[in-house]
């Protein structure tokens, strides 16, 4: 799974931290990190953050085999 946020749109409303907190985090007031490349484990709580999002900033993609193989 890949997961694109758009930091632009993003307004800190921290939706996604609360319902996936493993994968996003606040730094500071308002500024977004996030892991980019969560584990499939993290999934339905991913999508679940994603469909919460006010400004729908989040981008959830589903990575095929090829594209997992690849080394970093």
């Amino acid at each position: 799974m890949r997961i694109v946020v758009d930091l632009n749109r993003c307004q800190g409303y921290a939706q996604c931290v609360f319902l996936a907190h493993e994968v996003f985090r606040l730094s500071g007031v308002e500024t977004l990190t996030y892991e980019p490349n969560p584990d499939d484990a993290q999934r339905l709580r991913v999508q679940r953050a994603a469909a919460a999002c006010p400004v729908q900033a989040i981008v959830v993609d589903r990575l095929d085999e090829a594209e997992r193989s690849v080394p970093s």
